[in-house]
């Protein structure tokens, strides 16, 4: 399937759906991942994160209680996570462009469409191994460059060029 030597890897796998969770892990295990932690939902999902601390988290939009997108807005900016730099993927059915553009703008680093195929969650997986985006601190938002494009493409008034954005590394925080 790919190159890739996946079984030191740690996923937190977050769904309510019993069979997503299931799915999910067997398409993990197919790629080699052995540490695989599961989370029903939002509330059990953050106490795992401070748990396993896991290198990867795959979670679903919609959940009662806490939701993936409430979520990935506590592990980006709470004072208690234990990694803020964590990579996200969102695995959802909800996936109109200003769903898209909320998980985005909440720090998700990938977003996938349900139903997942094994090609695409390994592109995803990929994706955040191979092209990690430089994570962005300004005064409304912390997570991934929400940039995919080039640099030369946008030169409108917001353009980055202001000291008041800066680019964080993992060191750094």
């Amino acid at each position: 399937m790919s190159g890739y030597r996946f079984e030191r890897l740690k996923v937190l796998v977050v769904d309510d759906n019993q069979h997503m969770r299931k799915l999910v892990l067997t398409i993990l295990q197919a790629f080699g991942v052995i540490q695989i932690y599961e989370a029903a939902d939002g509330n059990r999902a953050w106490a795992m994160l401070r748990e396993a601390n896991p290198d990867v988290v795959i979670l679903d939009w919609m959940m009662d209680g806490m939701t993936g997108l409430d979520l990935v807005k506590l592990v980006r900016t709470s004072p208690a996570t234990p990694n803020p730099f964590v990579p996200i993927i969102m695995l959802t059915g909800y996936t109109q462009i200003d769903h898209v553009r909320l998980a985005r703008d909440a720090g998700v680093n990938e977003f996938l469409a349900k139903p997942v195929s094994v090609k695409s969650l390994m592109s995803r997986l990929v994706a955040v191994i191979e092209q990690p985006r430089p994570y962005v601190r300004t005064k409304s938002y912390f997570g991934p460059c929400r940039r995919r494009r080039g640099k030369d493409e946008y030169r409108g008034p917001e353009r980055r060029v202001t000291a008041t954005e800066t680019f964080v590394t993992e060191d750094a925080a």
